[in-house]
């Protein structure tokens, strides 16, 4: 039975290779972290009862083969991801059934050629816009529009999916399908769709041509812009977060950066302004290095959903990662242009951060932090150039972003342009008009964004990385469980609380990495794990498995999200719940 059990693992840890294929070393080797972890942790699995502790060697045996073939295949795969670059391949031709979706082929309405669509760009001639296959008049709506009329004008004559993606108000709404349907006027013709449905070029007015290439294993919430975590699976098997699996948040296209025109600019309100290129913030400043937790604020905010709808990206829990950043400290660079505290200019409150990515009217991404947070000597706040040893990649920030540990992601700018003390917040829209938090009564007929806070840093948070959700266990005694639980602010995690019950009773976990940072310095997360019993019968039963954290000010999470849903989905941080089904393998001794 034990080399059955084996052979099961075999398949799942080659699994875990594949998934691992094109991740590199990050400080420390991942694949091998796993390797390590996976064999230490599924031995322990299969020894812990004491009634089958004659299995370990053999379940070892078996788990070990599979760890080498993963490994095999690892390599591979890796080697052929670096050799092979992705084919853009054709689409399907349309076969022009009558599709009453969005967007769809409707065989009641006209048809026009591309060339005609584009010449509706004016009041006069009357403004048309493109959606997949539909084509829509939008003369009459455009001062409707809630983004105004200058964005929707930018789509004028041509297709608005570019533009629409930047914007996740538009993503999957029947709001926004209902409204744009009722402005249609016919389809793009049968021979322009064809060609559009051939091998695709590279689009001169699409602003997302040129993001980068990305890992296969992350798993898109929206492509234009991209934005995707990796697997939980994966997401716990190390401290360091590999580069390539490092969750993607981009508001925006991600920019093309001239090095050879590339200077951060820093200043303020009464102060002088000063530019430097990144060579001479390498020179000037003293190198320093943190390893700091990044969390999307709406990590987790698939899970708030069962209350009700909210717009916005389905985030699961794993836009999360944790990295090493080398730069220098904001507050050195803020010193050298003459502000060092807070008493130099009482009426600066903000540092304001600008990116080079832009918005379809070429307005900057940008975000601020307190200037408490930013000259605190305990802050830690670093304009960072190299991520686990590397050079940022484009997706990052390369070559310059802020690095604001403990506050949540949409600050930390990457692309760094623009460094600017003030007395106010920064002006833009994820600033003012976005990232905040209201009571769940509030909607959107009724929320004022200007009257909430900006959130800065997130509370406590945890999930179980594994097993997945809907997963079948093969043991009706006990489950293991791991999984990450991270504190904003610099709070330490103290403890992370698991139920194989649905709460009803609980048991502690092992915090097996944790962060070697001082008190209220504690900007990574604790990875945790645990073996805990099941109860008596649940053979072929449903379980439902939780976890909760506490940091050292003694926060803990809530219980669920129904006291404080939020119309867009920040802070989701309710003990985080799965299903999985326990269905024992048949004994065959």
């Amino acid at each position: 039975m034990a080399a059955a059990r084996g052979l099961q693992k075999f398949a799942a840890v080659t699994r875990s290779g594949l998934a691992l294929y094109s991740t590199r070393s990050a400080g420390n080797t991942p694949l091998s972290r796993v390797l390590e972890r996976t064999l230490r942790q599924n031995v322990r699995r299969y020894s812990s009862a004491h009634h089958r502790a004659s299995y370990a060697w053999p379940a070892a045996v078996g788990i070990a083969c599979g760890l080498g073939v993963g490994t095999a295949v690892y390599l591979h795969r890796r080697n052929q991801l670096k050799l092979n670059k992705p084919i853009n391949a054709a689409t399907p031709t349309p076969t022009f059934a009558h599709d009453p979706s969005p967007g769809g082929f409707r065989t009641d309405l006209p048809e026009f050629s591309l060339e005609e669509i584009a010449k509706h760009k004016t009041k006069e001639q009357r403004i048309w816009v493109m959606y997949k296959s539909g084509v829509y008049d939008i003369t009459d709506f455009r001062f409707s529009h809630p983004g105004g009329p200058t964005k929707i004008m930018l789509a004028a004559g041509g297709s608005v999916e570019p533009f629409w993606a930047m914007y996740a108000v538009h993503k999957e709404n029947p709001e926004v399908f209902e409204l744009l349907e009722g402005i249609r006027i016919g389809n793009i013709s049968k021979k322009d769709l064809i060609e559009m449905a051939k091998a695709p070029k590279a689009d001169a007015n699409d602003p997302f041509a040129q993001d980068p290439v990305r890992n296969p294993a992350l798993t898109p919430s929206s492509r234009k812009p991209f934005n995707a975590e990796p697997p939980p699976e994966l997401l716990a098997d190390a401290f360091i977060t590999p580069n390539d699996l490092f969750f993607v948040r981009n508001h925006l296209p991600v920019p093309q950066v001239d090095m050879k025109k590339y200077v951060l600019t820093v200043g303020g309100e009464g102060m002088k302004k000063y530019t430097f290129t990144l060579d001479q913030l390498k020179k000037k400043f003293k190198h320093r290095k943190v390893v700091s937790t990044i969390q999307c604020a709406g990590n987790r905010r698939a899970n708030m959903m069962v209350v009700k709808h909210i717009k916005g990206l389905s985030w699961g829990f794993a836009a999360i990662s944790n990295a090493e950043w080398t730069g220098v400290y904001l507050r050195d660079v803020l010193a050298y242009c003459g502000l060092k505290d807070m008493d130099t200019n009482e009426a600066l409150k903000h540092v304001q951060f600008e990116g080079l990515d832009l918005d379809p009217e070429k307005a900057p991404y940008g975000g601020s932090i307190p200037i408490q947070k930013a000259l605190d000597p305990q802050g830690d706040v670093v304009l960072a150039w190299d991520m686990n040893g590397e050079p940022l990649n484009r997706d990052h920030g390369f070559p310059l972003r802020v690095v604001a540990p403990g506050i949540i992601g949409a600050r930390q700018v990457k692309w760094l342009s623009k460094i600017w003390a003030s007395p106010e917040e920064y002006h833009g829209h994820w600033q003012q008009n976005d990232y905040k938090g209201f009571a769940p009564q509030i909607d959107w007929d009724t929320v004022d964004f200007k009257k909430a806070r900006s959130i800065q840093e997130y509370p406590v948070q945890s999930a179980i990385c594994e097993p997945a959700e809907g997963a079948s266990w093969d043991d009706e005694e006990e489950v293991f469980m791991r999984g990450y639980a991270y504190s904003g602010g610099g709070r330490e995690i103290i403890r992370v609380d698991v139920s194989a019950d649905g709460g009803k009773t609980w048991h502690p976990t092992e915090l097996v990495e944790k962060p070697d940072q001082s008190y209220n310095r504690t900007w990574a997360w604790t990875l945790w794990e645990a073996s805990v019993p099941l109860e008596p019968g649940v053979k072929g039963k449903e379980v439902e498995l939780c976890v909760k954290a506490v940091d050292s000010s003694y926060n803990s999470q809530p219980e669920s999200f129904n006291a404080y849903w939020n119309l867009r989905g920040v802070i989701a941080n309710a003990w985080h719940r799965i299903k999985i089904k326990v269905e024992p393998p048949e004994d065959d001794d």
